[in-house]
């Protein structure tokens, strides 16, 4: 039995028991107790978290966040200056719902999803998990927050310990949660395989073992196994070939619509972003600069940074070509970020006003936004000086 879950083998997020095995690919459930078949801790009989995306109350808030790292210089290293890699960020994602999460290397995208997850410690801001300050958590409060958020890293081939068997690499959370027993645990691990389209037979195999789109299945199945609610998706798809990257987006997007899951996707495919994701932020230099429903930013940007980089994904569809926009010059160092709009040095549309006064952020309605239960959360958000005095 497993002594550390509630009664009745609540799963460990308070979801009752007495919900069937998820369809799909496998037997595992032969090998689990009675009353207690699910293969994420997920009971028999218990519902999924409610909200598809479409609800009002967030499940992820972001509220002003910064990460800062200090720049050490001389005998005593001590601080010059600081690099500013995140910076006064906000935004939420609802419960079931994909946000996407695009701009240049070295913008800040990564450092986001890390430090929601506390893998690094914010500067300055809060971070707000299903009503629970995730900023300020220590020991055993931090410890269960974190089964409700994973993370699939970018790197297959880095993020998996070599001289660890999958077993052990994906038992290893629920030792850590002290969940279940060794029988158990080894069910629970074989059916997460099965979910992931992998043979459980390959739980003696070491990673090397294995080819890129496996290990980043395997990825998935260690995020997984602990039955988030939450997944950070860090260019999941970038360090494979085109061939295997589709297999591993259908294989997230499947698992999303199975449990409810609410992702953060970061990368530079714009058209798997497109494919993923309800909504879409662009940041550049540290900040946010516009953030819309998918549909509404791919059809009407209006930040120039977002037009130039949907300027340049290719298409085949001729009535979809759009004008090449190409810009002048390299991103400015986030040690130390231009005056005023942190895009003027590159923009076309650049006005005085923008060399010395940072751009306010402006809220307009979009088509999405109209029928939409929270119309300020799908609304088209963007910080810019020309689009502001276009509208007037």
């Amino acid at each position: 039995m497993i002594e550390n879950l509630p009664q009745n083998c609540q799963s460990h997020f308070g979801r009752p028991s007495g919900t069937e095995l998820p369809t799909g690919s496998g037997t595992g459930s032969k090998n689990l107790t009675q009353n207690c078949q699910s293969h994420f801790g997920r009971p028999s009989g218990t519902e999924l978290p409610t909200g598809s995306g479409t609800g009002s109350n967030p499940l992820l808030t972001v509220d002003g966040l910064k990460k800062y790292f200090p720049i050490r210089r001389g005998l005593l290293a001590r601080v010059a200056g600081h690099v500013r890699a995140v910076d006064d960020v906000s935004f939420q994602i609802r419960e079931g719902e994909t946000l996407g999460l695009v701009g240049e290397s070295g913008c800040g995208k990564t450092t986001i999803g890390r430090t929601i997850l506390r893998l690094l410690e914010p500067t300055a801001g809060q971070v707000t998990f299903a009503g629970q300050p995730v900023t300020g958590c220590r020991g055993a409060r931090l410890r269960a927050l974190r089964r409700h958020l994973q993370i699939v890293f970018q790197d297959p081939f880095s993020s998996l310990n070599p001289r660890m068997t999958v077993k052990s690499i994906i038992e290893e959370g629920l030792i850590i949660h002290r969940l279940g027993d060794r029988r158990q645990r080894t069910a629970l691990v074989e059916e997460t395989l099965r979910q992931v389209g992998l043979d459980p037979s390959y739980v003696n195999r070491y990673p090397h073992e294995f080819s890129g789109g496996q290990r980043q299945r395997l990825s998935v199945a260690r995020a997984l196994a602990l039955n988030p609610r939450f997944m950070v998706l860090d260019e999941p798809i970038s360090a494979l070939d085109v061939s295997i990257q589709s297999q591993i987006i259908n294989l997230l997007v499947e698992l999303k619509e199975r449990y409810r899951l609410t992702y953060l996707f970061i990368s530079h495919d714009l058209s798997v972003v497109e494919y993923i994701s309800d909504r879409v932020a662009v940041m550049y230099l540290g900040e946010i600069v516009e953030t819309a429903p998918s549909p509404e930013l791919y059809r009407n940007p209006l930040h120039p940074y977002t037009q130039a980089l949907l300027s340049s994904v290719p298409t085949m569809e001729p009535s979809k070509q759009r004008t090449r926009i190409v810009l002048e010059g390299d991103v400015p160092s986030p040690s130390n970020p231009p005056a005023g709009c942190r895009f003027h040095p590159r923009c076309p549309l650049a006005m005085d006003i923008c060399r010395h006064q940072a751009p306010r952020t402006l809220r307009i309605p979009s088509p999405a936004a109209a029928t939409s239960p929270d119309a300020e959360l799908d609304a088209h958000v963007v910080r810019c000086h020309a689009v502001e005095k276009r509208m007037g």
